[in-house]
């Protein structure tokens, strides 16, 4: 959430294109959430909160995997985009196809990587989103279950774990606004999009969203640092305090 991954995995794909003359390329696990239309239908068949992008059960794994392979093997493939301000996939005429013998793939996301937790812990609510939207516990038994299944499949095709270290989940609601500051300022500078139907959110809206997230991403700061195989913890401006690499030479 505003940690600079997207930041970090361009850079990534940058350099080591440059220093070691390899293919490379950047994915967002944000660039495989489940459609607009696809989104409404799984919120009436499971539950209202599946509506709004963002968790596992939110994301097109299948897809995500199947575009991994298909890059891992050389293929002619599409890449899919999603577009925020309209939350919503971009038009298939507005995706890049590319094809190439790729040395690196950079897949980022806010929770790339997470682990499920028991059933206690899912039956717990830690804020008001989970208490009021959804006390009998229906929305964050799916959320885990995908978690615990089909994200599983896609994390396991990853190498190598590099982890982003927030220093506290109220660090995620400065960090999104800021985002949404510019999203709002591209859009603004745009002659073909309308702030007003841009789907920009307010600090009341942010407030309420980083509740969706904040399960998870305590329990990634709490148990994923043990297990990442790059880990750079970050401080309120996003500068790094500490980082530690498993790995000695790749």
């Amino acid at each position: 959430q505003g940690s600079g991954k997207s930041t970090l995995a361009s850079y990534l794909c940058a350099v080591v294109a440059d220093k070691l003359n390899i293919q490379t390329i950047a994915l967002s696990m944000d660039d495989f959430y489940l459609t607009k239309s696809k989104r409404k239908e799984l919120a009436k068949t499971t539950h209202k909160l599946l509506e709004t992008r963002g968790v596992p059960g939110t994301h097109d794994t299948a897809l995500a995997i199947s575009t991994i392979e298909s890059l891992l093997k050389g293929k002619k493939t599409v890449i899919t985009r999603f577009d925020k301000s309209r939350d919503d996939r971009f038009d298939e005429s507005d995706l890049l196809t590319t094809s190439g013998n790729f040395g690196l793939i950079v897949i980022e996301g806010w929770c790339f990587g997470a682990k499920p937790q028991s059933q206690v812990e899912i039956n717990r609510p830690i804020n008001d989103l989970e208490k009021n939207a959804d006390p009998e516990g229906v929305y964050r038994n799916y959320v885990n279950k995908c978690l615990a299944e089909e994200y599983q499949s896609l994390f396991a095709m990853v190498d190598y774990l590099v982890m982003l270290k927030a220093p506290s989940f109220s660090c995620v609601f400065k960090w999104r606004l800021e985002q949404e500051n510019k999203l709002r300022d591209r859009i603004a500078r745009s002659d073909s999009e309308d702030i007003s139907a841009s789907g920009i959110m307010s600090k009341i809206e942010i407030n309420e969203f980083i509740q969706y997230f904040q399960r998870i991403t305590e329990v990634c700061i709490s148990e994923m640092p043990s297990r990442a195989d790059f880990l750079y913890e970050l401080n309120e401006n996003r500068d790094i305090k500490y980082q530690y690499s498993k790995v000695k030479d790749i």
